[in-house]
């Protein structure tokens, strides 16, 4: 198979079929051997991560397929921890898509004068970051992205409505095991012009409580996958 990309976390390949294979690895973001889904760069290994995010990233893709939400999803292999996509181009150079259901993080940082850490956003708040660890992956508004020819606003619509509805199914589920979802992050592409969620639903890429306590993004996955 010819490589088309290796990242830090996921090596990807063409397939004769036309559609992409995902290889993940063991290998973690953080620093200085402690895992953290905030750091830029791989901090240490795993060992068996790389299956495990796979396994509850499938969960979440084959629950939202019964949710009649389409996505770049089309089946995987856990044991070798593969999973094949359809292909689809990135927004710009890489989009970030966040749902806020609790204000939080940099949201905090940003707009603490006018709400307090842990207060409730009704509905959930989306919001977009460009991929750039060099300018701290700056946010940018709808009417950005329409200006700088990223994507059209009823692309944007389209995504920031998908979000809504995917972060939900993701609340709903971890709610059902005694856990809340505080905020969540996603990726988007376009495959035949047509919007879908792309990449992965990991632990990773989420920010989850249990009672007044985070809970450790491993120790999610394993929550997620073992229940």
């Amino acid at each position: 198979m010819e490589k088309l990309y290796t990242g830090k976390t996921k090596d990807v390949y063409k397939l004769e079929n036309g559609n992409v294979m995902l290889k993940f690895k063991d290998d973690c973001t953080g620093k200085d051997g402690v895992f953290d889904p905030g750091e830029n760069s791989v901090g240490l290994t795993i060992e068996g991560i790389g299956k495990a995010n796979l396994k509850s990233s499938v969960y979440y893709f084959e629950m939202l397929k019964k949710a009649g939400i389409k996505t770049h999803y089309v089946s995987a292999d856990i044991e070798n921890a593969t999973m094949e996509v359809l292909p689809a181009t990135v927004f710009g150079h890489g989009l970030e898509v966040i749902c806020r259901l609790v204000a939080t993080g940099s949201f905090i940082r940003r707009y603490g004068e006018y709400i307090e850490n842990g207060t409730r956003l009704e509905g959930g708040y989306v919001e977009c970051t460009f991929k750039n660890d060099a300018k701290g992956d700056p946010l940018v508004t709808a009417e950005g992205l329409a200006a700088l020819g990223v994507m059209s606003m009823d692309m944007f619509n389209s995504m920031k409505e998908q979000t809504l509805k995917i972060t939900k199914v993701v609340a709903d589920d971890l709610k059902s095991i005694g856990l809340d979802l505080w905020d969540i992050k996603f990726e988007f592409g376009y495959n035949n012009g047509e919007v879908i969620l792309i990449d992965e639903i990991a632990s990773g890429n989420m920010r989850v409580y249990k009672g007044d306590k985070i809970v450790d993004p491993v120790e999610l996955t394993k929550l997620i996958n073992n229940r």
